[in-house]
């Protein structure tokens, strides 16, 4: 497929405008750029054609199955799109008067006060616009109010061996050393390995649960005292809240700070990197140090422990409006229910693939599960790289491959609430006849998948020799 790059040709356009009405003023000559912008010359007839062309190669949840693990790529309802484009939240701008956005305001305070009850927390801040900004909002909250109480000896954060790998990232990121722990047999936090790391340097534990096992951990009370009792801190990782949301609630099992995913759980689309919602919970003890709102036109000089802004204005609005709309919605009632159904699902789904595949955990799952396929690779050779490639071929998104790293050949699937009986069944199915087929022709695999737009690329050149960028002329 050409990029648009190459099919641009000189003097193409699209756009017919009237006369300009206003006086024409020139740039000074220090915002000019000094190379002209190359930007692409096409006719609407074949931009429409390019980016209907690009859609084709992209695979969705409007497209089938999308069991992507840890990712909650669940089902978002249209209405929330379109309540988000009425134009008075599409066509603000964020240096408005107070006064004009009021109806903004509201919505900002809706929707923290539902998430503040989900979560147990006494504010929120929706600044952070995804997950790890999340973390790091976090982590930093977590050092002020050390330093704020002169205890800068705590250096460390503690983090199991199957969380989320943005979770090490972060903690670097805000200067703290990284402490791993081993999981349990059962695949939850250890509890004998996390009381011979704890002490005086222990700034907080950085926890994902349910885990990325998809296991609701039977300690957690008591791991988040032990902490306490350390004089740490404890994280909420929020991307699998999806399961528990409604039911239990991170502040009364001891976390004293969360970051939810609003493009998971609450049904904002992922949009392709972006844009995400990372919104920041926590406990009364850290809210002087919380990012500032500047909607009331609040300044550092009013919050003189505030870690600051942490990106500009309020976050990413129109994915808190999306959000909101979920929200009201399904109301108190179904939110629980929700996470119901997404239990129910893992738990069917993995019950119809445990006559073939080795889960993971011999117990039930809450949202997700993991499969390893090392024993099928060591019989016949066929990789967990080998079966999400081949379940391209039967109209699905595989699953997330190789995490989390404490299981070999490791497939995490999660199916999430918005998935019918029927569309289950017919991806238990098709796990079910990969495998018996991999036993009877693992050469087969090799080259899937066979019916998608773009086939099996080499792997090894795109890592060793990848082409990000176009070269023009």
């Amino acid at each position: 497929m050409k990029l648009i790059f190459e099919k641009s040709k000189k003097g193409r356009g699209c756009s017919i405008l009237p006369p300009c009405d206003v006086s024409y003023h020139e740039l000074p000559e220090n915002m000019l750029r000094k190379v002209k912008a190359r930007l692409p010359s096409m006719d609407e007839n074949e931009i429409s054609r390019h980016y209907s062309a690009m859609a084709k190669r992209a695979f969705g949840v409007n497209d089938g199955f999308y069991p992507l693990g840890s990712c909650t790529m669940k089902y978002s309802p249209k209405v929330n799109e379109e309540i988000a484009s009425l134009p008075g939240f599409a066509n603000i701008h964020p240096l408005q008067p107070t006064h004009s956005v009021q109806g903004c305001r509201k919505i900002l305070d809706i929707a923290s006060e539902y998430l503040k009850e989900i979560t147990g927390m006494d504010a929120l801040s929706f600044q952070p616009a995804a997950g790890a900004h999340g973390e790091l909002t976090g982590l930093l909250l977590f050092k002020a109010y050390h330093m704020s109480r002169k205890d800068s000896s705590r250096t460390k954060i503690i983090i199991p061996d199957s969380a989320h790998g943005t979770n090490p990232a972060t903690a670097n990121m805000v200067s703290y050393e990284v402490i791993n722990i081993a999981s349990n047999s059962s695949g939850c936090i250890d509890l004998e390995s996390l009381k011979a790391v704890l002490g005086a340097d222990t700034a907080g534990l950085m926890l994902t649960n349910p885990n990325t096992l998809g296991i609701f951990d039977p300690n957690i009370l008591e791991i988040t005292r032990l902490v306490h009792e350390a004089g740490g801190l404890n994280y909420y990782d929020g991307a699998n809240l999806n399961a528990i949301m409604g039911i239990v609630r991170p502040g009364d099992m001891g976390f004293d700070a969360v970051h939810l995913n609003l493009h998971k759980s609450f049904s904002t689309p992922h949009g392709g990197g972006g844009p995400g919602s990372g919104a920041v919970g926590c406990k009364k003890e850290l809210i002087p140090f919380m990012p500032i709102d500047s909607m009331e036109g609040e300044s550092s000089e009013d919050h003189p422990q505030s870690i600051g802004r942490v990106k500009a204005f309020y976050g990413n609005f129109l994915v808190v409006v999306k959000a909101a709309a979920y929200l009201l919605m399904l109301g108190k009632e179904n939110i629980p229910e929700s996470a119901r159904t997404a239990v129910l699902n893992a738990n069917y789904l993995m019950q119809r693939l445990r006559e073939k595949f080795h889960i993971s955990t011999a117990s039930p799952c809450m949202h997700e599960f993991v499969i390893s396929l090392e024993k099928l690779k060591e019989s016949c050779g066929v990789s967990a790289m080998d079966m999400a490639k081949a379940l391209q071929d039967k109209g699905m998104h595989p699953p997330t491959m190789y995490f989390p790293l404490i299981v070999h050949e490791a497939l995490m699937v999660e199916p999430t609430e918005t998935e019918s009986k029927e569309t289950l069944d017919e991806a238990a199915d098709a796990f079910i006849s990969l495998y018996e087929r991999a036993n009877k022709e693992p050469g087969a695999f090799s080259a899937a998948p066979l019916t998608t737009a773009i086939g099996r690329p080499d792997d090894v050149k795109a890592a060793r020799m990848p082409v990000v960028r176009y070269c023009m002329d």
